[in-house]
């Protein structure tokens, strides 16, 4: 596996782990136990993968020469909870 793709991959992970996270934990928290500070630190981790994942996608593209089509998918994987999981099973 190629260095960008294999990257591409730990991010794509932590990413879509930080939106569950996000979704699934923090806003809980915030909405239900007046926490805001959760979706305050979550959401800049998440923020800050969210950028990661789209600069490494861009990599990984290039270096694997993927279709438009490939590209498109990976980047609309991200916004949606289990997103990235499923693009990785699947390519």
């Amino acid at each position: 596996m190629s260095s960008q793709l294999a990257l591409f991959k730990k991010i794509s992970i932590a990413e879509g782990m930080s939106f569950l996270a996000l979704l699934f934990i923090a806003m809980p928290m915030k909405y239900f136990m007046d926490i805001p500070l959760a979706v305050k630190y979550v959401g800049w981790a998440h923020g800050l993968l969210f950028i990661a994942y789209m600069i490494w996608l861009y990599l990984a593209a290039d270096e694997q020469k993927w279709s438009i089509k490939t590209i498109v998918l990976a980047f609309l994987a991200s916004l949606f909870p289990f997103g990235p999981f499923i693009f990785h099973k699947m390519n």
